[in-house]
């Protein structure tokens, strides 16, 4: 335990009625056991399955708890919220439901799945608009014109009802787990989630540590907890929407820093490599955000053996004209596609020289940028090689200096990188 105990803190009672509210409309998902990750790892690992929610994520929990707590005179002036997808399509669920009106605001770089998920949820009773960059530009956004309007700004994360309904999955869990949790991973965004869970395995089940996973390129919690403070990041990846926010909320804070056994970030490549182990191997269809909890196993892999582990799945809402992007970063995470610029002397066959003498048996070309400049003795090419093993690097490597086709290798170096790949 860390910091101060919260001045906040979801009571068990109202988590039960929460669960009472949303029976009508959420599904008891299924804890699963992951027969692979439990060879895989040594111990007893089952999925906690919040990707098989009508709206394909825990958000509707939350959401719908919130908007059926309004009063009459608060839902005729209708409500308006702000989210990378999960949370939208909640709150478009519950509105149609509900017959309240609703606006929600998304970043305008949203996934297009996720937007036309939303407005099929919502159907006339909600309208869309795409604005900023970024969840915490919408929700800027979205509060002025909530004040404007005076709709009820509906927050994703930051809020006892969202949270207490939040908190329903970790009833369920307790319920179908049988015998207790010994650890549990759970993604982190704002912390809502974890906020609940943690509400409902610190009355009933304390000896479950509890560990919270978010992406390294958005550490809002981790950095809030190192610092003793909620933290506005200046700049975050945007990759894992479902979990990418500049800052943690203010109840959800103080609530992770007292009771969470730990804090980590999981790099975006690996789990890009994990979305596409999931797929493959499992046929599980997951987003980034929800393969945060099982990315995070192989820092685990010595404190889990023999234990009982659960891992929330918390979304499965993926676009799959994003699949050649998780491709791309899972190689690269694995140090398996490399980029360089080469060198390639003005004259016929040095292609097939490159080809033939350079690459490898099993290396492969996938990017090639190239054009002629006839007035030089060498003309600069941005090559992308996949490898079969990451070993193969330094050789192919110094095949190319020996052979004076190197130029300058760019996967180290960020902003050549994005400018040229």
């Amino acid at each position: 335990m860390r910091g101060n105990k919260p001045a906040y803190f979801p009571v068990l009672d109202d988590v039960l009625q929460a669960a009472q509210t949303i029976s009508e409309i959420s599904e008891e998902t299924p804890l699963t056991d992951s027969i692979r990750l439990s060879k895989q790892f040594d111990c007893q690992i089952r999925l906690k399955r919040e990707d098989l929610q009508r709206v394909r994520s825990y958000k509707i929990r939350g959401a719908f708890n919130k908007i059926n707590s309004l009063t009459n005179e608060e839902r005729n002036k209708g409500v308006i919220c702000a989210s990378a997808g999960n949370h939208a399509q909640g709150v478009a669920f519950a509105c149609c439901h509900l017959k309240i009106k609703g606006t929600i605001y998304m970043p305008s770089v949203t996934p297009k799945q996720k937007v036309e998920q939303t407005k099929l949820f919502g159907g006339e009773w909600v309208d869309v608009v795409l604005q900023g960059d970024t969840f915490d530009d919408s929700s800027q956004a979205a509060k002025i014109y909530g004040d404007k309007t005076g709709k009820i700004f509906v927050h994703p994360f930051d809020d006892p009802k969202i949270i207490e309904g939040q908190a329903t999955v970790g009833l369920e869990l307790i319920e179908q787990a049988k015998k207790p949790i010994d650890y549990l991973f759970v993604c982190i965004g704002g912390g809502g989630l974890a906020s609940g869970l943690i509400s409902v395995f610190s009355q009933l089940s304390p000896s479950t540590k509890i560990i919270g996973v978010e992406p390294k390129g958005a550490p809002s919690m981790k950095t809030a907890m190192d610092s003793g403070k909620v933290v506005a990041l200046e700049k975050i990846d945007k990759f894992i929407d479902g979990a990418a926010v500049k800052q943690v909320g203010s109840l959800t804070y103080p609530i992770c820093n007292y009771y969470l056994d730990n804090m980590i970030t999981v790099d975006e490549g690996k789990v890009c490599q994990t979305i596409l182990d999931l797929y493959n191997r499992d046929a599980i269809v997951v987003e980034p955000a929800g393969a945060l909890s099982i990315a995070v196993l192989d820092e685990y892999k010595d404190e889990i053996v023999g234990k009982n582990v659960v891992c929330i799945i918390g979304g499965s809402n993926n676009d799959i004209t994003r699949t050649a992007e998780i491709k791309e970063r899972a190689l690269l995470y694995g140090k398996l596609k490399h980029y360089f610029i080469i060198r390639f002397p003005q004259r016929p066959g040095a292609l097939k020289e490159f080809v033939v003498d350079i690459l490898g048996p099993t290396d492969d070309i996938t990017h090639f940028e190239y054009s002629k400049k006839s007035s030089r003795e060498n003309a600069p090419a941005v090559v992308g090689i996949e490898l079969k093993h990451p070993d193969d690097l330094k050789p192919l490597i110094e095949r190319m200096k020996n052979n004076n086709f190197y130029g300058d290798y760019i996967n180290d170096k960020p902003d050549l990188f994005e400018y040229l790949v």
